[in-house]
Formats: structure tokens, C-alpha cells, sequence
């Protein structure tokens, strides 16, 4: 009976590691709101996919995170300048439709990482942060203005 109870113990703490197994990288979460489920996405993507995801989505907001004088030396196309570091920026977020997807990105992707994290803990449905920042994306030869 013992040998049973070990073995049934152990059989949950391999299910449980396995179901909390999620990459680092995204997290998905399932919130129920009244009788309504909503995803909330939050993930970080290559330069290649952060791409196709402008290109292909409609509702797309892409915030760069940087200071002005990164900016200064060139930005994605169709950017919303929106730095980090500036005390209105959680203020500005919340005034954001929370429907739309939002992308972020800075210059190698470590303050984009935490506005990911910020915006996703807002409500936001659908947050993409770009991995390695502007650099990475320059680096794939992809345009700037």
C-alpha cells in the first residue's frame, strides 16, 4: 500500500513539472471574465516573425521603448515612440485599447521584455516583444527610418 501511495505521489510530480514545463519565452494565460475566457499572450519573437506579424494583423501597435536620442538613429517603420523610462509611460499604456496587439521593441530587447510583462499584467490581450531588440532586427537587413 506504501509502494502505491509513493508511486501515485510521484506520478503527480512528474504531471505537475511537465503542465509548468511552459518556455520562458511565452506565457499564455486563460482569464475567465463572467461567462467569457480570454487569452492573454505575451511572447518573445525573432525579428522575422515580428515582421510578419505588422504585415499580416490589422489592430497592430508597435511601441518603441527606447530614449530619444536610440530613436534619433532609426526606428521601425509605423513606430509609436512611447520611452520607458519616461514617468507617463504606465499612463499612457492604460489609456491604450487593450484589444489591439500590441509589439514592442527597444534596442536589444531587455526594457522590452519588462514593458512585455507590464502591458500583459495590464490586460492587454496580445503582446509580442522583439528578441534582441532593433539590433537584431537591423541585423536580419530589415528597414528602418
Amino acid at each position: 500500500m506504501k509502494k502505491l501511495t509513493n508511486i501515485s505521489l510521484a506520478l503527480l510530480l512528474v504531471i505537475g513539472f511537465i503542465s509548468c514545463g511552459n518556455s520562458q519565452n511565452q506565457s499564455k494565460e486563460v482569464k475567465a471574465i463572467g461567462n467569457k475566457q480570454t487569452a492573454t499572450i505575451a511572447k518573445n519573437i525573432s525579428a522575422t516573425e515580428f515582421q510578419q506579424i505588422i504585415n499580416s494583423k490589422k489592430d497592430v501597435v508597435v511601441l518603441d521603448v527606447r530614449t530619444l536620442e536610440e530613436v534619433a538613429a532609426g526606428a521601425i517603420e509605423g513606430s509609436t515612440h512611447l520611452d520607458i523610462y519616461d514617468p507617463k509611460f504606465k499612463q499612457t499604456l492604460e489609456g491604450m485599447d487593450k484589444d489591439k496587439i500590441v509589439m514592442v521593441y527597444c534596442a536589444v530587447g531587455g526594457r522590452s521584455a519588462q514593458a512585455m510583462q507590464m502591458i500583459k499584467k495590464m490586460g492587454f490581450k496580445e503582446v509580442y516583444n522583439l528578441s534582441g531588440g532593433i539590433r537584431a532586427w537591423q541585423n536580419e537587413g530589415k528597414p528602418v527610418k
